[in-house]
């Protein structure tokens, strides 16, 4: 087996010479160059800390041991399609837990452990603590990862199982003379978050913790091969950028511009026969943690619909504000909804929805269902893309306007990006308070006060002008008197629509003001 593994690597440094990503990423495993596999795109990041966690060697742990590994993310995300390609490419094994018994799920492990290993275990394992034992045995001489993917499955039917890794890792366990690089994988958030949190047996004992989240906006417009930056921000407002929604889910069927986007929403996500039209129901359903579904609809609903705070969640969905805080927790421990700071405000926070399909389906799609399911989706979009571009395409390209300003470098602002969110600054003489969708500030250096980088303002449908300017200017100047260094801060523009030419004219002779328009968002 060691012979055909190291054949493939010679192959793959012999004949990869092209990514899917644009970049050459490759590590030295000892003597071998684990190459990246064309198929599989980007993920440059996440594929060097994978080798590099299986390359170890005796670094990986203390002991020199075998070594724990846990890789997370929500589903669609291409985790399994990854670790298979490592696997493949370092001549891993790789077993695949099914919703099953106990026993059923170690005869499945104790076959493909034999498969891989040819090697017939002397008596059937009786259960996970001669399985464990056995399988860190097994893995002698060369660094291996050993991948037990959809863990929570396993570890549901049977619960030990997370200390008998621990004992087996630890000293005198199986693992103390073996070379395996064992992964554990999952997609229950909650459950795999709880791994390796406060008193877990497995906690402390990781060398990598890896969390595959979907592709940042310009990496999903790549993968779609979009080139028009309008249309990857309505794409994205929809997919996000889930790997499995561009083929799996969609069948390959891409808008051919701007003017097939309509027709694309409507044969895709709105069409019953598409795996998409349901998909957002499965995701609340997949999470175990989640026994009220109707409360937790309503709740993602609230959000959908611009109800951001706590007290505007529980206002809408008909509760008191503490009956909706385990529910609000619950789904963060699910990586579908955030809690975001307001950066100007202490102890205020908004909830944003992570998942755009589940901000569509709440705001656009589970109001007009009955109609939806009977295929007519022409009619319902007819009627609610106004509500579409304004509720759901304007906060979130908000988001990806956020996402550009903690990916620029330190010219763009004049610092460094330290912290990038959104906040509400108090206007007492006038008895208002100003948005600001974008606000960049600097690293808190002791004795000083905070650095205010860029204040920004962000529309989606309507042309920026001079009267947005001076919002900004005027948060610019309150935040000055409330102690924060604004003495450099930029004001910054972001439009889906342009600009007036009166601020452009103004941005052209003042270095402090900054348009920021869908070319420059998408421009690598």
């Amino acid at each position: 087996m060691f012979v055909t593994a190291l054949a493939c690597h010679r192959r793959g440094v012999a004949n990869s010479q092209k990514y899917t990503s644009g970049k050459r990423t490759s590590v030295r495993l000892k003597e071998l160059m684990i190459i990246k596999p064309e198929r599989v795109f980007g993920r440059a990041r996440e594929w060097q800390g994978l080798v590099r966690f299986v390359s170890g060697g005796d670094r990986a742990t203390p002991s020199g041991g075998a070594a724990l590994g846990v890789v997370s993310g929500r589903r669609r995300q291409g985790k399994s399609f990854l670790l298979q390609a490592l696997a493949e490419a370092t001549g891993g094994m790789y077993f695949a837990a099914t919703e099953a018994t106990e026993a059923e799920s170690l005869r499945l492990f104790a076959e493909a452990l034999t498969r891989h290993t040819r090697e017939v275990p002397d008596v059937p394992f009786r259960d996970w603590n001669d399985a464990i034992a056995h399988l860190l045995r097994s893995f002698r001489g060369r660094s291996v990862p050993v991948i037990l993917d959809e863990f929570p499955f396993l570890s549901r039917t049977s619960p030990a199982l997370p200390s008998i890794i621990q004992r087996e890792l630890g000293p005198g366990g199986s693992g103390q003379d073996s070379t395996a690089r064992l992964v554990l994988c999952g997609s229950a958030m909650s459950v795999m978050g709880g791994l390796l949190a406060g008193q877990a047996p497995l906690r402390g004992r990781a060398g990598l913790e890896l969390v595959i989240h979907p592709f940042r906006y310009r990496d999903a417009a790549e993968f779609w091969g979009i080139t028009d930056p309008r249309l990857a921000v309505l794409v994205h407002t929809i997919l996000g950028g889930t790997p499995a929604y561009r083929y799996e889910f969609t069948q390959g069927d891409v808008p051919a511009g701007p003017a097939d986007f309509d027709d694309w929403v409507i044969r895709t996500v709105l069409n019953p026969q598409t795996p998409l039209f349901r998909e957002a129901r499965y995701l609340l359903a997949e999470e175990s943690d989640i026994r009220d579904p109707a409360l937790y609809h309503s709740v993602l609903a609230a959000i959908a619909s611009g109800n951001t705070t706590n007290g505007g969640i529980a206002n809408y969905v008909g509760r008191r504000s503490d009956q909706i805080t385990h529910p609000l927790n619950v789904l963060e421990d699910c990586a579908l909804v955030a809690r975001e700071p307001d950066l100007f405000r202490s102890g205020r926070f908004r909830y944003r929805i992570v998942e755009p399909l589940i901000t569509f389906y709440e705001a656009i799609m589970r109001r007009r269902w009955p109609e939806l399911e009977i295929h007519r989706a022409e009619k319902v979009w007819g009627s609610v893309r106004q509500t579409f571009l304004a509720q759901v395409v304007g906060p979130h390209f908000e988001s990806l306007c956020r996402d550009f300003a903690l990916d620029a470098g330190e010219t763009l602002y004049g610092g460094f990006p330290a912290e990038v969110g959104s906040g509400v600054v108090g206007d007492p003489a006038k008895r208002t308070q100003i948005e600001i969708d974008v606000a960049v500030l600097a690293g808190q250096e002791p004795a000083l006060p905070r650095k205010v980088l860029s204040l920004g303002e962000v529309k989606w449908g309507e042309v920026i002008s001079h009267h947005h300017l001076e919002r900004l200017a005027r948060a610019r100047t309150l935040l000055d008197q409330k102690g924060y260094d604004t003495r450099d801060t930029v004001l910054a523009c972001y439009g889906g629509c342009g600009f007036t030419d009166e601020l452009m004219a103004a941005a052209d002779a003042d270095s402090r003001i900054m348009l920021v328009g869908l070319e420059r968002i998408y421009q690598v």
